[in-house]
């Protein structure tokens, strides 16, 4: 490895470049400066791109060193996490980016990236971004949740799991009518207690049939679910009667048939995103500043993972700072041991 004196220098080097959000040339500069390494930007970005699959294998084992189950619970489908975050490049005229992305379980293979302006028509979290194949699971978040998406991904003949929106993925019953979702989640009182109801999505002349799922909150969780509203009443955006009684549980949309997955399988399915996803919005404040490499899509990839290994190893060292005491090591207690006044 021309211009690193081993495999930790090099990691050292990239680590630098995404978690400062320095571009590839002050990441150069600053690691010579510090004895790290001495590369110029080219070599740089070339390293960067051979070390995509070497980021994804360390992220891959972080997360199940956690205990994160990576496997789909639904065996014959390739499931796939969908997301997208903003980038904002440093200094007053930076520019913004929105990232779209998709990773594949078990192996967190980034199968699809695209990097998009944040301004102009079609660029907001859409499933239209992406492209899918037959007999493909999606998860994916509540900013996803509208009718155009779940139509994009039925004409391709795959499903969706996906966390509702009620106010941008309006829902109707057999007869055509609104469905009542707010007297629906009122009988469901006890925490922990799954529900499930067919219903349907309207897209123009076209009606898709689904299934919404829903399980009802621990006390706590509704605690933190509602300091989180009064935040967001705080910060002067408005919180409806149904945004609040909605923040007691947890609502997906699927498109899967009951023979395919039970209620609680759809629920437990989304879970597995969740857990992953919890490490996403580490990686979405690590990422709010930054240098996205947007020479090519292969050195984006590896930027994006070298992100997520930030996010990871951060949460990693979070938890291991719990069992080390404040001065670094552990005082036993002996016979010798004495009570001072």
């Amino acid at each position: 490895m021309r211009g690193f004196s081993s495999i930790e220098s090099l990691l050292r080097t990239l680590l630098l470049h995404v978690g400062c959000g320095w571009s590839l040339r002050e990441t150069a500069v600053h690691a010579k400066l510090a004895g790290v390494s001495s590369v110029s930007d080219v070599t740089l970005l070339n390293r960067l791109r051979d070390s995509e699959g070497w980021l994804r294998q360390m992220c891959e084992q972080l997360l199940r060193e956690q205990g994160v189950d990576l496997s789909p619970k639904i065996q014959g489908r390739r499931v796939r996490l969908l997301d997208a975050t903003v980038v904002s490049e440093p200094g007053k005229t930076g520019s913004q980016w929105r990232v779209h992305y998709s990773l594949v379980l078990p192996t967190l293979e980034c199968d699809h990236f695209v990097l998009a302006s944040t301004a102009g028509a079609g660029v907001a979290e859409r499933f239209g971004q992406f492209r899918f194949s037959s007999g493909d699971l999606v998860l994916a978040d509540a900013g996803y949740s509208n009718p155009p998406g779940i139509l994009a991904i039925v004409e391709q003949h795959a499903d969706v799991c996906v966390r509702l929106n009620p106010h941008s993925l309006p829902l109707y019953g057999a007869g055509g009518k609104r469905f009542r979702l707010s007297s629906e989640l009122s009988e469901i009182a006890s925490a922990g207690t799954v529900a499930e109801w067919p219903v349907w999505v309207h897209v123009k002349e076209r009606k898709i049939s689904g299934r919404l799922t829903a399980i009802r909150k621990s006390k706590e969780a509704i605690r933190r679910a509602d300091l989180r509203l009064k935040d967001k009443q705080q910060r002067g955006k408005s919180v409806g009667p149904l945004t609040r009684l909605c923040a007691q549980y947890v609502l997906v949309f699927t498109t899967l048939g009951t023979e395919q997955a039970s209620t609680e399988k759809v629920l437990e399915m989304y879970r597995l995103r969740w857990q992953i996803e919890l490490s996403f919005k580490r990686l979405k404040s690590i990422a709010d500043l930054g240098h996205l490499p947007k020479y090519d899509e292969r050195s984006s990839r590896a930027w994006l993972y070298g992100k997520l290994f930030l996010a990871l190893l951060t949460e990693k060292m979070t938890r291991v700072a719990r069992t080390i005491s404040p001065w670094g090591y552990r005082i036993e207690k002996t016979q010798n041991t004495k009570q001072m006044a």
